[in-house]
């Protein structure tokens, strides 16, 4: 699986790529503008990332714009509904505006800061991107 991870903040970083490496390939920016710039490059290189872990409170791009960036870059370029990125919005917010809106953009998960790594697994599963042999 290829990761990538989008964080401000060092620590919750070093935490998501340290976890998330033992399901694959993480990399790691730290604002909106990278995050884009890090999937279209993935998609150029014929290499799309399966997740895509963002954070929704960052300087530059905030992860609901990055989150809409993303897909509508999907749509222009025809990419089928199966076939697009997989994405869980985090968030050190207890502000169920923004997660009810990271939904209706089409995120399809959710987790809160500090990262449940059990609740992360579960999402991970039920987005069917690991199975529970690999937990």
């Amino acid at each position: 699986m290829k990761i990538l991870i989008v964080e401000d903040d060092l620590i919750s970083r070093k935490f998501l790529s340290k976890f998330l490496s033992k399901y694959g390939e993480c990399d790691i920016t730290v604002d909106g503008i990278e995050a884009i710039d890090a999937f279209l490059l993935a998609w150029e290189d014929e290499e799309p990332y399966d997740l895509i872990c963002l954070d929704i409170m960052m300087p530059k791009v905030d992860g609901i714009v990055a989150l809409k960036t993303i897909r509508s870059l999907e749509i222009e370029k025809g990419i089928p509904q199966n076939q697009r990125v997989k994405i869980i919005m985090t968030t050190a917010l207890n502000d169920t505006k923004n997660v009810h809106e990271a939904f209706q953009i089409g995120c399809e998960g959710y987790a809160a800061k500090p990262i449940d790594t059990n609740r992360l697994i579960e999402v991970l599963e039920k987005l069917k991107l690991i199975d529970e042999k690999k937990k």
